[in-house]
């Protein structure tokens, strides 16, 4: 049962406090039965303090008798974590990878260890209204899959794929997708101010703006371009705004914007 499993974390970041919020939040992990791995010290108090969780910055000690390893530092740092671990997983474990653009094989490589599974959460997951897609190597016995499903479901909209390439594809989309979407309610915002509604009006009204559209799309499941033309009038102020953006190539900034995340990731890989 996952309420018996024991779960490790290598790197105490924002993804992994997520994962650790959501499974606690939802009951399917309990918090002494949860080992966090870091190399900051008031990074490790905090994440004892709020979450109750056992914490350690030897990473060494943290694997010591786990179910499943999660490894969640940034890419750059991989490469010196595998080289420390290698010959240390015990074959029972399984390794969680979130790390953007590694793939499956280069973890099996660098410990030397087949149960591998590969999750591309987002930043909403923090709030349980995350994007995750995920896989895993073949070897994985479906009694692990099982429990990493219910980890996975406490962050959001989970969907597991069967073809690993389709992970950097959503590490561009979703992943890098809240930054988007930032960006353009950032701009939102500061077009309102601009027109001269003070700030705290024209941040909630773009903020509702984005959630109420997304909801609506969600909820009908139209296609974006029905919904679009629903809101756009001949001649009217919508048309005239659509028209300033399609000028300015809106629509392919955004798709060139995605293909060069989805580059970076194969070169992080």
């Amino acid at each position: 049962m996952s309420g018996d499993t024991r779960l490790a974390f290598l790197g105490g970041g924002v993804m992994a406090e997520a994962i650790v919020n959501g499974v606690l939040s939802r009951e399917v992990i309990k918090p002494d039965r949860i080992t966090i791995g870091d190399p900051v010290d008031a990074r490790l108090e905090y994440m004892a303090s709020k979450y109750g969780v056992s914490v350690t910055s030897d990473n060494l000690r943290a694997i010591g008798d786990v179910d499943l390893i999660v490894v969640a530092v940034k890419p750059q740092h991989l490469g010196d974590l595998m080289s420390s671990l290698v010959t240390h997983v015990k074959k029972s474990q399984v390794i969680i990878s979130i790390v953007a653009g590694a793939s499956i094989e280069t973890i099996q490589k660098g410990l030397q260890h087949l149960d591998v599974i590969r999750v591309m959460p987002n930043t909403p997951a923090q709030i349980g209204e995350g994007s995750v897609v995920w896989t895993s190597a073949p070897s994985v016995a479906t009694k692990n899959l099982l429990i990493v499903e219910r980890i996975v479901k406490t962050l959001g909209d989970g969907i597991y794929v069967y073809e690993e390439k389709y992970l950097d594809m959503a590490t561009a989309l979703s992943a890098s997708g809240p930054a988007y979407v930032y960006l353009f309610l950032e701009s939102l915002i500061d077009a309102g101010v601009s027109l001269g509604l003070s700030r705290e009006i024209s941040h909630r009204l773009a903020i509702q703006t984005i959630i109420g559209s997304a909801s609506l799309a969600k909820n009908t499941n139209e296609h974006p371009a029905i919904l679009r033309n629903n809101v756009t009038s001949p001649g009217g102020t919508t048309a005239a705004a659509l028209q300033v953006m399609e000028q300015r190539g809106f629509k392919g900034i955004i798709i060139d914007a995605v293909w060069a995340a989805y580059k970076k990731a194969l070169i992080l890989g």
